[in-house]
């Protein structure tokens, strides 16, 4: 039985001691600022971006001669000029082909070169890296007296097949580089299972590598088609006839030696810039998965 006094001997049970409070974490510096100082540089930036395509829409939708700010009443005429009278319909038919072209060819001859950079050890390697590398150093004005012999003795001169492998070339090392990086990523015991599994090299290729490397792929491919759409050396140089011309040598046709038909020549520039939009907004997603996560997959 407790007795009183037992109970007043008893020792008083410890309550643990407070927790030290903990050291606040230092703000960054954009944290403290005032919202301000954040959205009106963002809102500068954003005006002097936009400000050029307003001021090319403004000249292909506003009426020849007209001085006003505004595009009323607007008219098309100006692009169906362009479309109609200056040939530009033959040009988009030629850089779609020279542009689908180029990704294809470049995509698949990186995918090759790139997958015997990431898998395979041979003598030379880290020498034909280093020259890859250093080959995007190279202007392409340097190559075009080279290619352009080529191309002659081969009686590719003006032919749209020229122009095609000049940006495969063009494009090919940054293209393999790329492609072996995201081949890197994919474990290498996937491919192994695969061959337990009975299948040869290339069916595990195939079957469980290629999958995982879309998006690199898309990335890669994306920006060999923007760049042989936009480029126009090449096609300049090796290009002579009219109806094989793309569209960067058309829109400087539009600019003559003692006037430039400004409605013309902006409606042209936006008819080279709409696909490119176009492609750009549908493989958005696509394209930022490549470059910020690769080939790993879960």
């Amino acid at each position: 039985m407790i007795t009183e006094e037992a109970v007043q001997t008893a020792p008083a049970p410890t309550r643990p001691a407070p927790r030290p409070p903990r050291p606040r974490t230092a703000r960054r510096a954009w944290d403290e600022a005032p919202r301000w100082q954040l959205y009106v540089p963002l809102a500068l930036y954003l005006l002097f971006t936009l400000i050029p395509f307003y001021w090319i829409l403004l000249f292909a939708l506003r009426p020849a001669g007209s001085t006003s700010l505004v595009p009323w009443p607007v008219t098309f005429d100006h692009f169906h000029k362009v479309w109609t009278e200056r040939s530009f319909a033959t040009y988009f038919q030629n850089s779609v082909y020279v542009g689908v072209a180029t990704l294809l060819l470049t995509t698949g001859v990186a995918l090759a070169g790139g997958y015997a950079l990431a898998r395979f050890d041979f003598r030379g390697k880290r020498g034909f890296m280093l020259a890859l590398l250093c080959s995007q150093f190279v202007p392409g004005a340097l190559l075009l007296v080279p290619l352009f012999q080529i191309f002659a003795e081969l009686r590719m001169i003006n032919s749209l097949g020229s122009v095609v492998l000049a940006e495969t070339v063009f494009q090919l090392p940054l293209s393999m580089i790329l492609i072996s990086g995201f081949i890197r990523n994919v474990p290498y015991a996937l491919e192994e299972a695969a061959w337990v599994d009975g299948c040869g090299r290339l069916a595990a290729f195939r079957i469980v590598v290629l999958p995982l490397l879309r998006p690199g792929l898309i990335a890669v491919g994306s920006f060999a088609f923007v760049h042989a759409w936009n480029h126009f050396l090449f096609a300049l140089m090796f290009l002579s006839d009219q109806s094989k011309q793309t569209i960067p040598v058309g829109l400087n046709t539009l600019m003559g030696a003692d006037s430039v038909d400004l409605g013309a020549l902006a409606a042209g520039g936006i008819v080279a810039a709409v696909p490119v939009v176009i492609v750009f907004a549908f493989i958005q997603k696509w394209l930022i998965t490549g470059f910020g996560a690769g080939a790993v997959k879960g």
